[in-house]
């Protein structure tokens, strides 16, 4: 008898990250607007539009929300109008190494030196005293702190910040559309706040950004800068790029809107969905979810690298896809690995131990079980509480 050799099977993949923009029907209302006006750009009809009811969602006045082609440009476009491009006298630029790598890109495209600072271990958020004492603050023309995954900044302190060293400062709130429009009285205001639209966050125009500020007069430079350096002729008048949102992208912004609400509670969901199954496994304050950071995302804390690596190999021979979300910092990167810093100690450890899971509107509950049992067999003495069951909506 010949025994034939079985490979095993694997399951289906299951992908870190899959992105559900609105459909094309709910499109095509938007794509007719389009054509009948023949506008494509040059921040439209559309593109004001969704800049004015995103104000609206916000609580905010309608000119208070520029849009913009991506989040880096957004980043960009508000740097040049609050701190201009870089002089002799003020080079350098702070930015914290825990973050995407596209934060030090921004402010490198505007002319700074990227100087690197650490974050506090638990909020992972940049301390303004600590930027303050910076040895050299006084040849700093830009702080730039980071909302990360989402988390928010407060900008009371960053105000403070800027009045006491009179250094310009810029929010990167990439991820924080979810965080700014549950208290935009805390995180909004004259500071602008960079957010991406990128198809990877909660709300998304599949590319696309925009930069939030109570500040009407910095609002127009922002605009000035994402356009040449055009406002209301076409004489160049500032440092500039063209950043400036298409009407294509705007119109799936505005579909965004209209099934925001239905898209929100199905990735609250999720993140309610993975509590419940890693309270199951004793689990649960590893877990970190919505609504501490954006929905878009979910992490898992490791203690050690050993026991981040051996969570990355569970997950790889299970087909699930994960991620350092942040590499291991932008220090880490080839081309920053000079960058100086007074040392990182705790990005090394956040950036390697936090463990980007799956995510998706749609992720089903079964699919959020099978993600987190591929973790029980690294942790057999953790101990389940007992909870409610919460149903994925």
């Amino acid at each position: 008898m010949i025994r034939r050799h079985v490979k095993k099977r694997l399951p289906a993949p299951t992908p870190v990250l899959r992105p559900l923009l609105p459909p094309a029907e709910r499109l095509l209302p938007y794509l007719r607007l389009i054509d009948s006006t023949r506008i494509y750009s040059n921040f439209g009809p559309l593109a004001r539009e969704l800049g004015r009811r995103i104000s609206e969602l916000l609580s905010l006045p309608p000119e208070s929300v520029v849009t913009a082609a991506s989040g880096t440009a957004a980043l960009i476009g508000a740097i040049l109008a609050c701190a201009g491009r870089a002089r002799e006298e003020r080079p350098l630029a702070i930015v914290p190494s825990f973050t995407f790598v596209a934060t030090a890109a921004a402010v490198e495209a505007c002319g700074y030196e990227v100087r690197l600072l650490d974050v506090d271990s638990e909020s992972f958020l940049l301390d303004p005293a600590r930027a303050a004492s910076y040895e050299a603050i006084d040849r700093v023309g830009v702080v730039v702190p980071v909302a990360p995954f989402g988390r928010p900044v407060v900008q009371k302190a960053w105000i403070e910040f800027r009045q006491k060293t009179g250094v310009e400062v810029v929010i990167d709130g990439a991820a924080c559309f979810e965080a700014a429009s549950a208290a935009p009285e805390l995180l909004l205001g004259e500071i602008p706040v960079v957010m991406s639209f990128h198809a990877t966050k909660s709300y998304a125009t599949g590319e696309g950004g925009g930069v939030i500020t109570t500040n009407v007069d910095l609002a127009y430079r922002i605009v000035q800068a994402l356009n040449f350096g055009f406002l209301d002729d076409r004489d160049c008048r500032m440092a500039s790029i063209n950043g400036k949102m298409s009407e294509y992208h705007a119109a799936v912004g505005l579909a965004e809107l209209d099934g925001w609400s239905e898209k929100a509670r199905a990735l609250a969901g999720v993140s309610s969905a993975y509590r419940r199954h890693f309270n199951a496994l004793g689990l649960q304050n590893r877990f970190v979810g919505s609504p501490s950071i954006a929905s878009c995302y979910a992490l898992f804390r490791c203690e050690t690298l050993e026991e981040a690596e051996a969570v990355a190999a569970s997950l790889s021979e299970n087909s699930v896809g994960h991620r350092l979300w942040y590499g291991r910092g932008v220090h880490n990167h080839s081309y920053y690995r000079g960058a100086p810093h007074e040392g990182l100690p705790v990005t090394e450890d956040l950036a390697q131990l936090l463990v980007g899971l799956p995510v998706a509107p749609d992720l089903e509950d079964y699919k959020i079980s099978e993600v987190v049992q591929c973790l029980s067999p690294i942790f057999p003495n953790a101990k389940p509480q007992r909870l409610p069951r919460i149903a994925i909506r």
